[in-house]
């Protein structure tokens, strides 16, 4: 067996290689959180590399080094984004048996959420067709979200309706525009989740 010989500028070589992936980590830390302030300001269709480039303090090239392109730099700012304001998790509903109570609940918390975060969802839901990039990051994280909803919502219902007609209700009172709808009829969060429960219901119920 033999016994690592150690060099004087061995520890400073590992000092020093830390102490770049430390920086180099830092650096991808403050250009995405750049281009997530962007975002949530004029969207993601107006933000330009170079801005993002200007508000990080690094390089225009530097920016494109740690990503490369646009579906790079999407997946980080959403997975960033996401982790300082985590979506409503439907495994808190699934307590209330009664799916039109199931659904107030749940109606009510994701539109809360929606209130408190529309500055950016409002940019990007508005860029997202306009982006490719953007389309296909939001497709894995929003289609994902909305389909863990969905199978959340769906059950239990005793209705005349088909299964594809509630789901297409239940799709409807999910989505942020039918919030923002509601919103801008001067309604509160919970008196649109209540509204939106009860339409979902009566649907429902009819033969």
């Amino acid at each position: 067996m033999h016994n690592e010989i150690m060099t004087p500028t061995t520890p400073s070589r590992r000092y020093h290689k830390r102490a770049r992936a430390e920086s180099e980590a830092q650096t991808r830390r403050r250009i995405t959180e750049a281009a997530v302030e962007l975002h949530g300001s004029v969207g993601p269709a107006n933000t330009k590399m170079t801005d993002i480039a200007r508000l990080a303090g690094v390089s225009r090239m530097t920016v494109y080094n740690h990503f490369p392109t646009g579906l790079d730099l999407f997946k980080a700012c959403s997975t960033h984004w996401a982790a300082e304001n985590p979506f409503p998790e439907p495994s808190a509903w699934l307590d209330d048996t009664d799916p039109a109570t199931r659904l107030h609940t749940a109606l009510d918390d994701l539109y809360g959420w929606y209130d408190r975060n529309e500055g950016m969802l409002g940019q990007v839901f508005r860029d997202v067709e306009l982006l490719p990039d953007l389309a296909a990051v939001m497709g894995d994280l929003w289609g994902g979200y909305q389909d863990g909803l969905m199978r959340a919502l769906a059950h239990g219902w005793s209705s005349g309706a088909s299964r594809a007609e509630l789901r297409a209700m239940l799709r409807v009172v999910i989505d942020f525009h039918t919030w923002r709808v509601l919103r801008d009829s001067g309604l509160s969060v919970d008196r649109a989740a209540a509204a939106a429960a009860r339409m979902v219901a009566r649907a429902a119920a009819q033969p």
